[in-house]
């Protein structure tokens, strides 16, 4: 794995940066009160919604001694922004007077926020506009205010003219409508290309990415009761997927590449690529877009003999077993196509949510990493019904056998996930081990139910 991709631990930055949170929650109880909610109604932490701290310029030094770096992006009044630029930290915006300081909270979408806490308003910036925000509660010199991002990473509003709020709208809409069943599933590639190449066109890379990504989640979600659960948790209180960590899609051999161009062309940049060899079958392509803040992880079945080649370009050819990755793709569809997202991974209170969901009739699997930086756990495996002709098609070439083949059309197989997450120490990376261990614990022969 390149150095560039061996991230750090950042502790002593995020406990300055919680030390402020804690500060200020002291002194605003509106956010006082908000944060216990969280905690107590959807098994979050307060501190993985912020999206920046507004602090006074003295915090300059010590933010840099401990690993932050200027952020060139536009604000307001030419202020310093500040971000950890290898760890999942908040950003600081260098604004507040001595003795006062601000918390900018990003739920998913701004409007939702007010309404779920009847706030006065009113929110600045238009609907769809690059940046909207809203006065949520000033109290002893603790600014709280809440904003949503639409593929934009500054601090300054922008009004949005009639014909590009047309040109967004109808942009959301064709990734909405994008035909997912496809067969072959070329020809859903191909389908996705040509609505690639109108967006790109109408909105541009950020903006056609950032609906893409909404209209994943949307999919996803459509399909999996422990995600249905939880969004109205979160919702409850406004706040959306805006605590998405990353999407994971599972990918035939024959298709990595097609998915992987995909991102590509909608900005995201290539990290870790992982080789997790003979043993475990499996590799994985981590990217990232930045603009957005969108992570995938994207998975496909590897032979030990392709651990030297780049995947993510090198078409790979079919195989004549599957692991579990190809499996799930021959059971089920293409993961950019009609299967979805395999999880959704996002941020929790990693112990509260186990216990909020159990309550709710959403067991959780074992933890698959148990670090003090990084603990995950997938919820227990939405089973879909397998369509006869995957299987047929399966049988007749010899990937599954005869009674694997009558046991899938009579019980289904695994199908999507919730993934329960918490990062401590501003941890940005993934643990290959243990993503092996959960890749072979959700392979779809070993959760057939017992005859």
């Amino acid at each position: 794995m390149n150095d560039r991709f061996d991230w750090p631990l950042a502790f002593d930055a995020e406990k300055f940066l919680r030390q402020r949170m804690d500060s200020f929650l002291e002194r605003n109880s509106f956010a006082r009160h908000l944060a216990g909610r969280m905690r107590e109604e959807t098994g979050t932490d307060f501190f993985e919604w912020i999206d920046h701290l507004a602090l006074e310029a003295e915090a300059e030094q010590k933010l840099r001694t401990l690993g932050m770096v200027a952020d060139r992006v536009e604000s307001p009044g030419g202020e310093t922004v500040l971000q950890h630029p290898r760890a999942t930290l908040p950003r600081v915006v260098l604004s507040a007077e001595a003795g006062r300081m601000g918390i900018s909270l990003r739920p998913e979408f701004v409007a939702e926020f007010v309404a779920a806490h009847s706030l006065a308003g009113p929110i600045q910036g238009g609907p769809y506009s690059r940046l909207r925000r809203v006065l949520v509660c000033e109290e002893n010199g603790a600014r709280l205010e809440a904003l949503e991002r639409n593929a934009y990473r500054g601090f300054v509003p922008a009004p949005l003219d009639s014909a590009n709020l047309k040109k967004m709208v109808e942009a959301r809409d064709l990734w909405r409508t994008r035909r997912r069943h496809c067969v072959p599933p070329a020809k859903g590639f191909d389908a996705a290309r040509t609505i690639l190449d109108q967006a790109l066109e109408s909105v541009g890379q950020d903006l056609a990415c950032h609906f893409f990504f909404q209209e994943e989640r949307r999919y996803w979600e459509s399909r999996n009761r422990a995600a249905q659960v939880q969004k109205r948790r979160q919702d409850g209180l406004g706040l959306g997927w805006g605590n998405h960590d990353h999407h994971t899609f599972r990918c035939s051999r024959e298709h990595f590449v097609d998915a992987v161009e995909l991102l590509t062309r909608l900005g995201f940049a290539k990290r870790e690529r992982f080789y997790a060899g003979a043993e475990a079958g499996w590799g994985a392509q981590i990217a990232e877009q930045s603009n957005t803040g969108i992570v995938v992880f994207a998975d496909v079945d590897l032979r030990p003999e392709e651990t030297e080649i780049d995947f993510s370009t090198q078409r790979l050819l079919p195989a004549s077993e599957l692991g579990t990755v190809g499996l799930w793709v021959g059971l089920h569809g293409e993961s950019m196509l009609e299967a979805g997202m395999h999880h959704l991974e996002a941020r929790f209170d990693f112990e509260e949510l186990r216990a909020q969901l159990e309550g709710q009739g959403v067991r959780t699997m074992q933890p698959f990493s148990n670090f003090e930086f990084l603990r995950q756990a997938f919820t227990e495996g939405e089973r879909w019904p397998v369509a006869p002709e995957r299987l047929n098609a399966l049988r007749q070439t010899g990937l599954i056998t005869v009674e694997q083949g009558e046991r899938f059309l009579r019980e289904g197989a695994l199908g999507s996930h919730l993934e329960n997450l918490q990062r401590r120490g501003g941890f940005k990376g993934f643990n290959q081990n243990a993503v092996s261990v959960i890749i072979s614990a959700t392979d779809p022969r070993k959760n057939l139910q017992a005859a």
